[in-house]
């Protein structure tokens, strides 16, 4: 295991909070969350330690890989896509992360799905994060650490200007965004493949399932 003393600098401010304007809903995001040595620690950890799987979802009678690989950790299984991850005992620094991600959003999480993506040809489809055991109205944490990728969203209603007219925005290495409101039952995210080169990313959702 990597040796990970003092691994939150007490001088990182969270006071650099963008407020995303969206209809519907509340996105913040923090752009420097973490500074940049924590980031390029924690990225070097989770990389090295978190069990990392290739999980497959059943499409049109095929079974299809997920196009990145993924982790749960938490105190209760999750079951998202048809998809059933069985809990992993908390790795201690996903427990600093998200003690840290708690203080400022002032809710309680028991679960993280981890996702890495190892190159531009990994990618999330459209989607919301509204799990009946997510409850309504859930906050969720997400924090990356590594390549920037492009984080999209788009309105529900086929009628709203940014159904079509998404709106976009650059998650960097140490950032933190939190979808709160009704941002889930009004709004899809995304990341979408891209033929740039870009550096493989960790994303964490910090989510409270009940």
């Amino acid at each position: 295991m990597i040796n990970q003393p003092d691994l939150f600098d007490n001088t990182s401010s969270s006071s650099n909070q963008q407020i995303i304007s969206i209809d519907d809903g509340r996105v913040i995001l923090y752009e420097h969350f973490f500074d940049i040595n924590e980031s390029d620690r924690i990225l070097e950890i989770l990389t090295a330690e978190i069990d990392w799987s290739q999980e497959y979802i059943k499409m049109y009678g095929k079974s299809i890989p997920l196009p990145r690989l993924t982790a749960w950790y938490g105190d209760i299984s999750y079951t998202y896509s048809g998809i059933t991850m069985n809990s992993k005992a908390w790795h201690l620094l996903l427990l600093d992360i998200k003690t840290k991600i708690e203080s400022v959003c002032d809710r309680s999480f028991n679960g993280v799905l981890l996702n890495y993506y190892r190159d531009g040809n990994d990618s999330v489809s459209w989607h919301a994060d509204d799990e009946p055991k997510l409850a309504e109205n859930p906050v969720i944490g997400s924090v990356s650490f590594g390549g920037t990728r492009k984080f999209s969203l788009k309105h529900k209603n086929p009628d709203h200007p940014n159904h079509k007219q998404f709106i976009n925005i650059d998650l960097t290495h140490g950032s933190l965004l939190l979808m709160t409101g009704e941002c889930q039952s009004f709004w899809l995210h995304q990341i979408a493949k891209t033929k740039k080169k870009v550096d493989p990313r960790i994303n964490l959702t910090f989510r409270l399932i009940h």
